[in-house]
């Protein structure tokens, strides 16, 4: 069909990140190593992994790659949500 664009091809290294990423461990000693202050007040035992599809108020669909969450220490229902996006193109937004 004239003027559609075909679907760039995904690189293998964004396929490799979900599948590294897509392990708790590797979220935990990522946030221990890069997040350190926030990390300790982490129940690393609570992390759990999240649906990553979202609806805005908009009506715009969002797709992460992962999404991860976990309870503080003392147990408080504080939540604090881990995006990890992985992108091949700029995204404009």
């Amino acid at each position: 069909m004239p003027g559609k664009r075909e679907p760039s091809p995904r690189p293998k290294h964004d396929a490799s990140y979900k599948v590294f990423f897509a392990r708790r461990r590797t979220v935990a000693d990522t946030l221990r190593a890069s997040a350190s202050d926030i990390a300790a007040q982490l129940d690393f035992a609570t992390l759990e992994r999240m649906p990553a599809s979202f609806v805005t108020r908009a009506l715009d669909q969002r797709h992460a790659d992962m999404l991860w969450r976990a309870q503080t220490t003392d147990g408080r229902w504080l939540y604090i949500l881990i995006l990890l996006e992985f992108q091949f193109t700029i995204d404009p937004r």
